[in-house]
């Protein structure tokens, strides 16, 4: 009898052992065949504090900005909520190999080492870098020639720390001020802490916008880069459908307007239409 019952007790396990991996596995196709990690749901890496493109509203609390428009838009597309992840810069990349989120829209430039780690959508608007003084500033800039000597801040690790390395590389000599958020180089700009802030273009303009400003552009470079959505190597589905919504977006105007509300101005069509 002990052993009949060893060998029923065996069978028992043995089926249970396979419908559990028959779940298992099935848990395992349902993932790798999901459009996004949570079911109805787009997890989305971003910086909030990159003004105009990803900041939060006066209550300290709600996410705005064109990344953020683009991203409510494109959910509405898809029939997904959006989920706004908020993560420092220089671990956000991080975020995304580590399946905390499934995208990045956080004005990320599209570069070929980039490309060669992650995936990208079609570009969605297109960026050149600036240089910004103060009003009442005594110095003489209008070119990227003219920094020498003088103080510099930049954002770190992004496409302006990359500039600013390129013009030291090419032989200018200046004092670099490097800033985690482009806020805080605005910010010492305006308290006289730095001399002149290289930052997006598209970023600038929301400095040098207001009546009251303290700011001026004394130049900007061409739109050469451009922004799209940064996915995980592989992420064929979701790139598919991201791409065919951004179409949808252009096609429609929904991308202009929101250029419009964010700009008060058509910054896309331009580029989008090279």
């Amino acid at each position: 009898m002990k052993k009949i019952g060893c060998i029923v007790f065996a069978i028992v396990s043995a089926a249970l052992l396979f419908a559990n991996g028959a779940k298992d596995t099935a848990k395992s196709l349902s993932s790798s065949d999901a459009l996004t990690l949570e079911e109805g749901k787009l997890k989305v890496g971003v910086e909030i504090g990159y003004p105009p493109m990803e900041y939060f509203a006066e209550d300290g609390k709600t996410p705005v900005g064109f990344d953020v428009e683009l991203a409510n838009a494109l959910g509405k597309k898809l029939g997904l909520t959006i989920e706004f992840i908020d993560t420092a810069w220089d671990g956000i990349f991080a975020g995304l190999d580590t399946n905390r989120y499934d995208v990045i829209i956080s004005s990320v430039t599209i570069t070929e080492e980039r490309k060669a780690k992650y995936d990208f959508t079609i570009p969605y608007i297109g960026n050149g870098q600036s240089l910004v003084v103060r009003k009442d500033t005594s110095l003489s800039v209008a070119k990227p020639e003219d920094l020498k000597g003088l103080r510099v801040g930049y954002q770190a690790e992004c496409t302006s720390d990359f500039f600013m390395d390129k013009q030291a590389a090419n032989g200018l000599v200046f004092t670099p001020e490097e800033y985690d958020k482009v806020m805080n180089a605005f910010d010492d700009l305006k308290l006289g802490r730095c001399d002149v802030v290289c930052a997006d273009a598209l970023v600038s303009v929301s400095y040098i916008s207001p009546a009251d400003t303290p700011f001026k552009m004394v130049w900007q470079g061409t739109p050469d880069e451009m922004f799209g959505i940064c996915l995980k190597k592989g992420n064929a589905k979701l790139q598919l459908a991201l791409n065919k919504a951004l179409e949808e977006l252009i096609a429609d105007g929904t991308l202009v307007t929101i250029s419009n509300n964010v700009f008060a101005a058509d910054l896309v069509s331009s580029v989008l239409n090279k």
